[in-house]
């Protein structure tokens, strides 16, 4: 199996080792028969891997059919999946089909499986087990030749330790299972997507391609994503929307660096995407650009300044002065008994000075005790430098 040439035909981008692994277990399953139960967070790609195994089955000149079982009216799912007589209830004013009879000799993808009532499980499970169901309001027993993708958002045997999902069905579906990665387990994959997006958006509209310079990528990169690759590419979309230019003979793209970028990202997870607004805009005080890019890039590196001191806490360290300097014994005893119990619980303007004088450290330890060079590395000027020097710094 050519695993590229896969994914250009149904358009997956990405090389992550997970992904890789889920493309090619479905190509696996696709001829056995088997039911198969793809898992996965929301807007990872998982009717792409059914129709995958759809097309790689036997069953590829069948039809293949996608149901959303969370977006069915409980009161219909059974009518929708199994059909109906007319009579059966009101507004069945005539007979009609279910999805098992229009799949006949095909593909059923049940995306959000997890939504059906326990009635309907106990149903779809009949049909699983012998291929046998009963349109709503009919006594007749009919029979279709189905096969079932099943895939979900939600961790499958949690719910039925809840009571939510059959136990007896879940064991049916999980036989055969797939597991989709969520974007942030991708991070290598995050501007391969973002390229992908902005490229074909920018084709579209006759727009510059949007790039990003690597402090860029890094930032893109961290964002956790729930929205997985549907809010990533929405995020591209509005993005190119906003920023982009027309194309001309001079300008073919356009490069934004993390204090370009920063002010778009979503900050949290669940905040809504920014969108362009074309209405009345409020009057506000102008606000220069230099002005601007001093503020975006001092949230930058309070950002960088906090994530490094939370990773240290994290692993119970403290950091160690790049200068060792005499220290009295109360002192030692000190930095001893810190070892030996909890960290205590700084004040938060004590905390922030600690790991602004470890970046300080930092810097003049890499490069050599040289104050510009270190002030240049860390945003300041010399004189700020100075005024910040951890105390066995001083003195030289």
């Amino acid at each position: 199996m050519d695993l590229q040439a896969l994914k250009n035909k149904y358009d997956i981008i990405g090389n992550d080792p997970a992904l890789n692994e889920a493309l090619e277990t479905a190509v696996k399953f696709a001829p056995t028969g088997l039911s198969v139960l793809i898992q996965g967070e929301s807007g990872v790609g998982k009717e792409n891997v059914a129709r995958i195994i759809h097309q790689y089955s036997n069953r590829r000149q069948g039809p293949f059919f996608v149901v959303n079982c969370g977006a069915l009216p409980k009161e219909l799912v059974n009518s929708e999946l199994f059909g109906h007589v007319k009579g059966s209830f009101t507004g069945a004013v005539d007979n009609r089909k279910g999805y098992f009879e229009d799949s006949d000799g095909g593909t059923l993808f049940l995306d959000e499986i997890a939504e059906l009532p326990l009635e309907s499980q106990a149903l779809l499970l009949r049909v699983l087990q012998s291929g046998e169901f009963r349109k709503v309001g009919s006594n007749k027993v009919e029979h279709t030749d189905v096969r079932i993708v099943a895939a979900t958002n939600v961790h499958l045997y949690e719910a039925v330790k809840r009571g939510k999902f059959r136990e007896d069905l879940y064991f049916r579906l999980s036989a055969a299972q797939i597991r989709i990665p969520a974007l942030r387990e991708r991070k290598s994959d995050i501007y391969l997507l973002f390229r992908k997006f902005t490229s074909d958006f920018s084709e579209v509209n006759g727009m510059c391609k949007i790039s990003l310079k690597p402090d860029a990528i890094r930032l893109l990169e961290q964002y956790r994503w729930p929205g997985n690759i549907r809010q990533l590419q929405g995020f591209t979309q509005s993005l190119t929307a906003q920023l982009s230019q027309k194309v001309t003979p001079t300008l073919q793209r356009i490069e934004l660096s993390a204090q370009e970028l920063l002010p778009f990202m979503p900050l949290e997870e669940g905040e809504p995407i920014p969108m362009l607004y074309e209405g009345p805009q409020p009057q506000q005080p102008s606000m220069g650009a230099d002005e601007r890019q001093a503020i975006f890039k001092a949230i930058l590196d309070l950002k960088q300044e906090v994530d490094t001191l939370k990773a240290r806490m994290d692993r119970r360290e403290l950091p160690a002065p790049a200068v060792a300097a005499p220290a009295p014994v109360e002192e030692e005893a000190e930095w001893q008994d810190q070892e030996e119990q909890p960290l205590p619980v700084e004040e938060p303007s004590l905390s922030v000075r600690r790991s602004e004088e470890e970046l300080i450290r930092q810097a003049l330890e890499k490069y050599h005790g040289n104050r510009k060079k270190a002030a240049e590395e860390l945003g300041m000027s010399e004189r700020t430098l100075y005024r910040k020097l951890p105390p066995e710094y001083r003195k030289k």
